[in-house]
């Protein structure tokens, strides 16, 4: 495991640059350093910076597999599909230039002509981010074109292969050639998070090192952490890569009543005990647990609330939301959420050996990441969980207690996926 990097002053570097207007922002942060463009992607390798929208790939990789190419296209991520974050919504509002900025350097360093930002529909992002583009065409800033995307609001429209997709005129489903260089109509296409280009953004301006004096060897850098559930301030907080479990829970003002789990990363993300606290909260300081940072959810779960329940309710809807393009998504993750239904309601054994077997053959099987990180997410509510399983197995049923997980309404079928 890595040790940590150089010091860190603790104070917040994208979400302190709350400059809305390009006036702000120029005040805040300084002109657009296109003096670096020939440099950026050596800059990006150097910093260790990894994408932040929920695979933590090295972004000095993927913006290199793009240069060089024919025709390049950047596509901005800000679809945040998992309902547990708010982190690049707030990101996107407080601070929309430095997002921006990001992408348009990564362009020029690839020489790409267009950028385009997507966001989900009828968040309201769209107006603000082409009011924000607006700006900084009057005020002169910007050598590259750059426009706004809509994509459906389903849940797997947010994978890069979606997005490029729906950006080139297509369905907003992913593509079996999942690949990380996801091509808008067979150009070579960079795509990243939001927070990863507003870090490009500051590393651009402030250099590797600068940014290494966070994080970890492995992973530098601060990272914007969506904290929610028995926390007695949830909200978005930016820290560093690798600080505990137990610090997190520390700033959001510790939690107000005892918790049974916390559930890191996301809805395909994992479930883990209050006693891993103590570990890193990073990529490979998580690792072991089988879980991952994902899109920087943490929800701290109530004792009082059971959760089989939670499971069972996330398993259903993300069942709701897989583009039925193959099987395991099709079949497979609608008997999986009906299995750990049965469990939790019934104490169905039959239904528990069921769901072992179906956990085994699904993964790694589909069309998509999304049916593998529905069957990590289950799979670690065997784990964390596995003393209420036994007592539901054993005919000790509970009530549920309080729903704490936010499931948001499935789009309207008449919506389709363009």
């Amino acid at each position: 495991m890595s040790a940590p990097a150089q010091r860190y002053d603790g104070r917040p570097r994208l979400l302190s640059n709350q400059a809305r207007s390009i006036t702000e922002h120029a005040k805040a942060v300084g002109a657009l350093p296109t003096s670096v463009v020939p440099q950026l992607i050596d800059m990006i390798t150097a910093s260790g910076l990894r994408g932040r929208g929920g695979g933590w790939f090295p972004s000095g990789r993927k913006i290199a597999s793009v240069a060089g190419r024919a025709n390049p296209y950047v596509v901005v991520n800000g679809m945040e599909s998992e309902p547990a974050a708010g982190k690049d919504k707030l990101l996107l509002r407080l601070a929309p230039h430095l997002v921006l900025d990001g992408a348009e350097l990564a362009a020029l360093a690839l020489d790409a002509d267009r950028v385009t930002v997507a966001v989900h529909r009828d968040t309201g992002l769209a107006r603000h981010m082409m009011n924000a583009i607006a700006d900084r065409v009057a005020a002169g800033w910007g050598k590259v074109e750059i426009d706004v995307s809509e994509p459906p609001n389903w849940y797997v429209s947010s994978e890069s292969t979606a997005v490029a997709s729906f950006v080139g005129g297509g369905e907003a489903k992913p593509k079996a050639d999942s690949a990380r260089v996801s091509g808008v109509n067979g150009r070579p296409t960079l795509v990243s998070n939001v927070e990863t280009f507003a870090h490009i953004a500051l590393i651009g301006r402030y250099g590797p090192n600068w940014f290494r004096q966070a994080g970890t060897g492995d992973s530098p850098g601060t990272a914007l952490f969506t904290v929610s559930g028995a926390v007695r301030s949830p909200g978005v907080y930016e820290l560093p890569v690798g600080i505990t479990g137990e610090t997190i829970l520390r700033v959001a003002n510790g939690v107000r009543e005892p918790i049974s789990a916390l559930l890191v990363g996301g809805y395909g993300g994992a479930w883990i005990p209050p006693t891993q606290l103590h570990r890193p909260f990073s990529p490979e300081g998580l690792e072991p647990l089988g879980a991952s940072l994902g899109a920087g959810i943490v929800v701290a779960l109530p004792a009082r609330t059971c959760g089989l329940f939670e499971t069972v309710r996330v398993a259903t809807w993300m069942a709701e939301q897989s583009a039925k393009q193959c099987g395991p998504c099709f079949r497979g993750l609608p008997a999986i959420a009906e299995d750990f239904a049965l469990i939790a309601r019934e104490g169905s054994r039959k239904a528990y050996e069921r769901l072992r077997f179906r956990l085994g053959v699904i993964n790694g099987r589909g069309a998509c990441a999304h049916p593998d990180g529905v069957v990590k997410f289950v799979d670690s509510a065997l784990k964390t969980f596995a003393l209420d399983i036994r007592r539901h197995l054993s005919g000790q049923l509970c009530p549920g207690g309080p729903r704490v997980l936010p499931i948001p309404e499935l789009p309207n079928e008449s919506e389709g996926w363009q």
